[in-house]
């Protein structure tokens, strides 16, 4: 028998045997019934059936159960209401309408051929970096799964394009799997991630806020996993030795040779004197003026980032008028209800309730000082015309403008016409993607628009992509419709299935007999979040993260209130987390897809093997995240506050 079947039947085997233990058969409640459905669940979808049929057909059985206790008659009747119900809160959820949209984008952007010039462009942007190969791995596949969304094409298309060249080179095979399959997992955490859709809508957080928490820790992630290969290639060169001098050699137009050998290897330098005179080059000026437009949008986009955030950061704060009131007209409730109306300001929570509730008169002659509180209106108005000054630049945008100005300065002074060459195969592959990606992401993040509808933009965007590398036809668009469908349909049935699942859980009592043990057990916070994340982790080695989430996480959700949990730091805690159930064997779906199209010689246990380091690498960016909090928190507090 194959050791990953022997281990999965292992792991039904156990939770069998654990049920049967643990059961109290001679005093079950109907909470009992909802747990063992749970293992009944778990053990049914290892042995291969439909997730989403699976948890549907549970939890109408045992949802008549739980009614046939209560009135026999009207169970039939409530267990159908309850299925349709359900099904029709699901399908009302306008949030669930991005993921078809954004796996739409991802199948669109897949299939314009970027990946090739976007490894291609990284690898030779990177070529001086130990293991620059498997750190152009991570960084492309952060960047694609980042505008995908989809871990298996991904992993697919980095086995096709990067495992052969990173054992052409000679990389060690267990280290280049685990750079892929680990690369490729980014996609799931990064936002716009389909995960931190599900998660939402799962356990009732704002995805816009889970998308600004998810960014700073998928970005700690993957500098993590980069900074793990450029230690173990400096430690061990063997595993990762450098690269031979004809893969490093960028080929460069005529013009820039003819230049750089007759005048300067420096750019900027060289295209101002060859526009000063022509020196014996043989280039057009035109050339010229298109090179120097290229090299200088790098100091155009600066100009344009500092000037925009200059703005944000220098705006003039409205000063409201009814925050500063005279004394001694703060009783004149006439004059300053007319005057709240006039200029549309409601008054302030609870004005009404003091006003009237203090039961004290106006002093004798209030009414007769009326006009004279009125004779100072005309000076009013000059007042308010006065145009707001504004706010100087707070020291952090120097300290950002300094720190990114002298980058610049840094980057033009090593400017040359092979770097230049680089920076325009980044231009043609990676800037398109960070475009879409900060259009998408841009616009949810600041709330110009809501996951929806940024979707939407994305798919749009992948249409423009698609024909710009024309790459757009019949066969693209019907594949990529289809396929979206497809994994539309999986995901909502999903959604269908865990909201009868879990209505019926809570019918049987099973949620509080689950809530009355772990608050029982007397946990602090710390101890709960522990308990659960290793749970967590667990389940990620025999079921997948859509499983956990739509199963678990509407167990594990009612629990954070009792103890002072932020849904939202735990969904990133979660998000995290489930990074493993790509990894894990053996569920660890990233193997399967780039066993499918490794080498022959390459081994299913070679790719488990290096994939392990990358689990740890997992387990303590969970610490981190837990350990300084800020890390996903921050960002939503400073936007949203």
């Amino acid at each position: 028998m194959r050791k990953e079947l022997l281990f999965g039947f292992s792991i039904m085997a156990l939770v069998v045997l654990l049920t049967i233990v643990l059961m109290p058969w001679g005093n079950i409640q109907s909470g009992h019934i909802g747990l063992l459905m749970l293992s009944l669940v778990v053990v049914a979808i290892m042995l291969g059936f439909p997730t989403a049929f699976t948890l549907m057909g549970m939890g109408m059985i045992f949802t008549f159960f739980a009614y046939s206790f209560q009135n026999p008659d009207l169970a039939l009747q409530n267990t159908l209401s309850l299925m349709v119900q359900r099904a029709y809160a699901v399908m009302t959820n306008d949030v669930l309408i991005s993921i078809p949209l954004f796996v739409f984008m991802g199948y669109l952007v897949e299939r314009a051929n970027l990946i090739e010039k976007l490894f291609r462009s990284l690898h030779l942007a990177l070529v001086r970096v130990p293991g620059s190969l498997a750190v152009a791995t991570i960084f492309t596949c952060a960047v694609f799964a980042t505008a995908t969304g989809i871990v298996g094409a991904v992993v697919t298309l980095m086995g096709l394009l990067a495992f052969p060249a990173m054992l052409k080179a000679g990389y060690d095979t267990r280290v280049s799997a685990g750079c892929i399959t680990a690369g490729g997992c980014l996609g799931i955490l990064i936002p716009p991630s389909v995960l931190l859709i599900v998660y939402g809508a799962t356990a009732g957080v704002s995805v816009v806020q889970l998308y600004a928490g998810a960014f700073f820790p998928g970005i700690m992630l993957a500098g993590l996993y980069i900074g793990y290969v450029i230690i173990l290639a400096k430690l061990k060169p063997n595993l990762m030795p450098p690269l031979a001098e004809s893969e490093r050699k960028v080929p460069l137009p005529m013009s820039y040779t003819e230049l750089g050998e007759k005048i300067s290897q420096k750019v900027i330098p060289a295209l101002l004197v060859g526009l000063k005179g022509k020196r014996n080059v043989n280039v057009s000026g035109k050339e010229m003026l298109k090179s120097l437009f290229i090299a200088l949008i790098p100091l155009i986009v600066f100009v344009a980032f500092t000037a925009s955030i200059y703005q944000v950061a220098t705006k003039p704060v409205e000063v409201i008028s009814m925050d500063v009131v005279p004394m001694g007209e703060a009783g004149s409730g006439s004059d300053y209800s007319s005057s709240s109306s006039s200029t549309g300001l409601s008054e302030p929570p609870g004005a009404e309730k003091d006003s009237g509730g203090t039961g004290l008169a106006l002093p004798p002659g209030a009414e007769d000082e009326k006009p004279v509180a009125k004779t100072s209106g005309p000076a009013e108005p000059a007042a308010a015309a006065e145009p707001p000054k504004p706010v100087d630049a707070p020291l952090w945008f120097w300290i950002m403008t300094g720190i990114l100005g002298a980058i610049l300065v840094i980057y033009y002074a090593l400017l040359t016409w092979v770097r230049l060459e680089i920076f325009k195969m980044l231009l043609s592959s990676f800037f398109p993607l960070a475009v879409l990606i900060l259009f998408v992401l841009g616009s949810i993040v600041f709330g110009l628009a809501t996951p929806t509808e940024a979707a939407a933009v994305g798919a749009i965007g992948g249409f423009i992509l698609a024909a710009a590398y024309k790459q757009l036809n019949m066969t693209v668009i019907k594949e990529s419709v289809f396929l979206t469908a497809k994994t539309g349909a999986m995901v909502c049935w999903l959604f269908v299935g865990s909201s009868i699942f879990s209505a019926a859980f809570a019918l049987l009592g099973g949620q509080d007999l689950v809530e009355k043990w772990v608050l029982s057990l007397g946990l602090s916070p710390l101890q709960f979040l522990i308990l659960s994340q290793v749970i967590i982790f667990l389940l990620g080695w025999p079921l997948e993260w859509t499983e956990i989430i739509v199963i678990f996480m509407p167990i594990f959700v009612p629990l954070l209130d009792d103890f002072g949990i932020n849904p939202l730091f735990f969904g990133l805690l979660v998000a995290l987390n489930l990074q493993t159930a790509f990894l894990s064997p053996p569920v660890a779906m990233s193997a399967f897809y780039l066993k499918g199209v490794a080498p022959p010689h390459v081994t299913l246990n070679q790719i488990f093997m290096g994939m392990m380091p990358f689990m740890g690498i997992q387990v303590i960016a969970l610490v981190l995240l837990y350990v300084f909090p800020e890390i996903g928190l921050w960002l939503p507090q400073v936007l949203y506050k």
